[in-house]
């Protein structure tokens, strides 16, 4: 990974994923020793993500004006105090409000991450670079489940307890990764660029791409976020040690890595639009397949490949909202994902709850096989309707090491840079934000990142 400031935001992003990752299983064990059945765990999981659905625009219009790192600041304080009070708390009302402050903290840790990558990449690396931030989503969501598993025991109330208090201490350690992740002259704070931020929400949403690589992001979170909430649920009903849940939501975590450490020869091999395809169909099907009573090496196999699938989505979403934006409005595109993330967070835990009341444990599983079924068939109604995301660089898109600062490529083969740069057509020249970047790193363009 060539750009120090990536490998910087990419540890503070592991740290404060893993602090999530470890504390959302944590909370459901805490709340099933209070006394919650699944119905209570899902109204929990869905007020994670219910805060962070009415402030994710607010949040992004902001971080169009100005700075993202205060965000990243913010972040790390709120995961850190919900997940130690969730610890603290003592019934299953608390459990909720302060899962929600948690939820609030990761949407501003994300939004200020998300938008820095944006805006410090040029439109050939953005499949690379946004795949290379995941990594740390990634190895936050493998350590995560494997330390809350490891502490968790027998006696689930203190345990519980111990391993929330001991996520907050983890989110707390990302802050030493946060320095010089973004430059003070890189925020679009230039009164030019700020009185051209001012695009309409309903202008964004009607913008070819964006609402395909929204419902693509909704439908590959929520499978992750209901897997790591329901997974625990799950492995009560059959028997299923803590130890052992935390390890298989590990493997899925590891084998996500795999994927995005592969996705450049996937994507130059396949294209973006199979390749999203293919994957959320597969997912899906293989997501429904947990909810088989299968041997528990048979349920490993289906997570690792469930995991490989799940890891495509997230980072050629993000590439798919930023390049399709309108000049400006990369923060607040990236917040609506954000948003339709949340949302899907939001309804599939309540709808996870309610199914899992009336049909048993596994049954959320088989519910949201079917949401992946049906991103995958909009990725391909997207291809089919000649609204393929722009891809950059050489072959299928992908940016060949050398060529990363070349003319962007629609993968149909259409001329220059369509919605890549920072102008909504390919001839804009790049925000002020980005030729400061260049004037700073000369030669960033042509190299992009290793």
């Amino acid at each position: 990974m060539g750009r120090p400031w990536l490998l910087r935001l990419v540890i503070a992003f592991g740290f404060a994923q893993a602090a999530v990752s470890m504390a959302r299983p944590a909370v459901s064990y805490r709340a099933l020793s209070l006394g919650a059945d699944e119905r209570a765990i899902g109204v929990i999981a869905g007020v994670y993500a219910l805060l962070p659905l009415f402030a994710a625009v607010p949040l992004g219009r902001r971080t169009d004006h100005g700075r993202c790192t205060p965000l990243l600041y913010a972040g790390v304080a709120l995961i850190a105090g919900g997940c130690a009070l969730s610890g603290l708390a003592g019934s299953l009302p608390a459990m909720a409000a302060w899962s929600g402050v948690m939820g609030l903290g990761h949407l501003c840790f994300v939004i200020g991450a998300q938008s820095i990558v944006a805006r410090r990449s040029a439109p050939a690396e953005q499949d690379r670079n946004f795949g290379h931030f995941t990594i740390g989503a990634s190895l936050g969501q493998l350590a995560g489940p494997m330390a809350a598993g490891a502490l968790i025991g027998d006696d689930m109330a203190r345990t519980s307890a111990l391993a929330l208090v001991v996520s907050a201490a983890v989110a707390a350690v990302s802050l030493t990764s946060m320095w010089r992740i973004e430059l003070r002259h890189e925020g679009p704070g230039h009164k030019r660029d700020a009185a051209a931020a001012k695009v309409p929400v309903h202008r964004i949403l009607r913008t070819r791409g964006v609402p395909a690589g929204i419902f693509i992001s909704l439908a590959v979170l929520s499978a992750t976020d209901i897997l790591t909430a329901y997974l625990p649920v799950l492995g009560e009903h059959r028997g299923v040690a803590p130890t052992v849940v935390g390890l298989l939501l590990s493997l899925r975590a590891a084998a996500t890595i795999a994927c995005r450490l592969v996705m450049t020869p996937m994507i130059r091999r396949l294209g973006r639009t199979t390749l999203l395809t293919v994957t959320c169909l597969l997912g899906g099907v293989l997501c429904a397949g947990v909810a088989l009573p299968v041997p528990l090496w048979a349920l490993a196999l289906m997570l690792a490949a469930l995991g490989f699938c799940l890891g495509v989505g997230q980072p050629l979403s993000m590439t798919t909202v930023v390049q399709a934006a309108p000049a400006g409005a990369r923060s607040t595109a990236l917040a609506l994902r954000l948003t339709g993330n949340r949302l899907g967070q939001v309804a599939a835990p309540a709808s996870a709850g309610l199914v899992a009341g009336l049909a048993g444990a596994a049954a959320p599983f088989v519910m949201l096989g079917v949401l992946l079924v049906m991103s995958g068939g909009t990725a391909v109604r997207t291809g089919r309707s000649g609204r393929d995301p722009v891809v950059t660089g050489g072959p299928d898109g992908c940016a060949p090491d050398g060529a990363a600062g070349g003319p962007s490529r629609q993968s149909g083969g259409a001329g220059p840079a369509a919605a890549g740069a920072d102008g909504p057509r390919g001839g804009a020249p790049g925000s002020a934000a980005q030729r400061a970047d260049a004037a700073e790193s000369p030669g960033r363009h042509s190299r992009g990142v290793r």
